[in-house]
């Protein structure tokens, strides 16, 4: 890891870092469900009950 470290600056990891999250919006989401059983705050419900 100190290697990377030396080759990089800060702000390149940093940057890098950020730009992470961002590209997990242009993957595209499977579709939901509806029927599916999920379980929220210790409720068991459908997934069509919550819309």
């Amino acid at each position: 890891m100190s290697f990377f470290t030396r080759k990089m600056s800060r702000r390149t990891i940093m940057q890098a870092l950020i730009a992470l999250p961002a590209l997990s919006l242009f993957r595209k989401l499977p579709a939901a469900d509806p029927d599916a059983i999920v379980e929220i705050n210790g409720w068991i419900l459908k997934r069509s009950d919550l819309a």
